[in-house]
């Protein structure tokens, strides 16, 4: 029988915000800073602010607009290459300790740890071991950083989204017990990674608002609802994860793409939103050249306004796939700005506050490239944020914004699963 395996899920606070704390000599959980483009107007986007700002009431990814007049601040500009050097300085970290192997980057400022070889390797218990590997890294760059600890990945998550906020010495740690006593009827179901809005809302229609909920649900009528990925959250709801590291590691996708979004400082016309999507198709363009690929077809997706220019983008707005008017691949702007010029965006009285440009690609070669084994999703805890993340990280380091979907695609004719472990 295969002994149980220990998961590290380490995230870094505040990330950008502490880089920028620590360049200043500044301390990151006292300091009140926020890391956004004041040129832009107000209207700009924090990537992120400091714990000291969410102590003080500012919600993460919000606009600057937004926060209290009465809250002495330190704005600092982004400076994305800096904060991918700390990254890759505190991944080195982590190597010192741990194979490459058994490190899976979920994104720039996080990453899971296979710990199970290490506990007996080094005589720790997995608290001591996360505690070694954060304070290595609060020693060489100054960085905080909180860790969940579980026996699978999704518990190690959940242990870090949820139990680690609450525990004093910022380490959260669970098993399939203490699963079942603290997380079961954790509300808002969606804080549990990979169940966002969109799935809460679907469950809510059934009266379910927490796992347990899910758990007492008929799985013929899980399945009725969401598919095969009711499999998914069936396994989450009961805390099960079979998938390792070195599957997902292992796993390819039979093809790939890049994506190029913006969040607009205010409400675009039709004209003016036009031409910034063919400024970001000829970004996407220069980005498949770069790497040696072509793409037949462009997906667009646009969201609108509610009305006024302080209005969050609405909900529920779609994608349109435009094709390039040509049979072959292709990588030219010559061929790719036409099928945006001859998109049908019907905009009405709202103004658009969001676009994203997608270009499924392959190989120039004409053989489907293969990417590291991973599938975009937007994190459940954070699904505001990734869009943030997919605006300004895809073109620049795409392997950063890929998160472990754990498993592979399941057969659509995939028989229904036990509604328990």
């Amino acid at each position: 029988m295969e002994r149980e395996r220990t998961y590290v899920c380490i995230d870094l606070k505040s990330f950008y915000a502490s880089v920028e704390c620590v360049r200043r000599g500044l301390d990151p959980m006292t300091t009140r800073l926020v890391v956004a483009d004041p040129t832009r107007s107000e209207m700009t986007i924090c990537l992120t602010v400091s714990p000291a700002m969410k102590a003080a009431g500012v919600k993460n990814r919000c606009r600057l607009y937004e926060i209290p007049e009465g809250i002495d601040y330190i704005t600092a500009q982004p400076r994305m290459t800096s904060y991918m050097e700390v990254s890759a300085e505190i991944y080195g970290t982590y190597l010192r300790y741990v194979s490459q192997e058994d490190i899976h980057p979920y994104s720039i400022d996080e990453c899971f740890i296979d710990a199970t070889p290490y506990l007996e390797l080094y005589d720790l218990t997995a608290r001591e071991f996360a505690d070694t590997l954060r304070s290595a890294v609060r020693a060489e760059t100054g960085i905080p950083a909180t860790v969940g600890i579980g026996p699978n990945l999704f518990l190690a998550k959940v242990a870090l989204d949820i139990s680690a906020k609450h525990a004093p010495d910022g380490v959260g740690e669970l098993d399939a017990r203490s699963f079942r006593e603290s997380i079961w009827r954790h509300r808002p179901i969606t804080d549990i990674w990979n169940i966002g809005p969109g799935i809460a809302r679907r469950l809510a229609k059934y009266r379910v608002f927490d796992l347990k909920g899910v758990t007492e649900m008929d799985p013929d009528v899980l399945y009725g609802e969401f598919g095969v990925n009711a499999e998914y959250l069936i396994d989450h709801a009961w805390g099960v994860e079979p998938c390792t590291i070195a599957e997902v590691k292992a796993y390819e996708p039979e093809s790939s793409s890049t994506m190029n979004g913006q969040i607009l400082p205010c409400g675009y016309n039709f004209d003016d939103t036009l031409m910034v999507l063919r400024e970001m198709v000829d970004d996407s363009v220069l980005d498949l050249v770069e790497k040696h690929l072509v793409t037949d077809h462009i997906s667009l997706h646009v969201s609108y306004g509610r009305g006024g220019d302080g209005d969050e983008a609405a909900e529920g707005a779609g994608g349109t796939p435009q094709r390039a008017p040509r049979r072959r691949g292709s990588s030219s702007t010559a061929a790719m700005v036409p099928g945006v010029s001859a998109a049908r965006v019907r905009m009405g009285a709202a103004p658009v506050r969001f676009l994203s440009a997608r270009t499924p690609s392959r190989s120039s070669t004409d053989t489907w490239r293969r990417s590291s084994g991973r599938r975009w999703i937007r994190p459940a805890p954070c699904a505001r944020s990734a869009s943030v993340l997919a605006t300004w990280w895809t073109p620049i380091w795409p392997r950063w914004t890929c998160s472990p979907m754990l498993r592979p695609p399941i057969a659509s004719g995939a028989a229904p699963r036990p509604c328990s472990p």
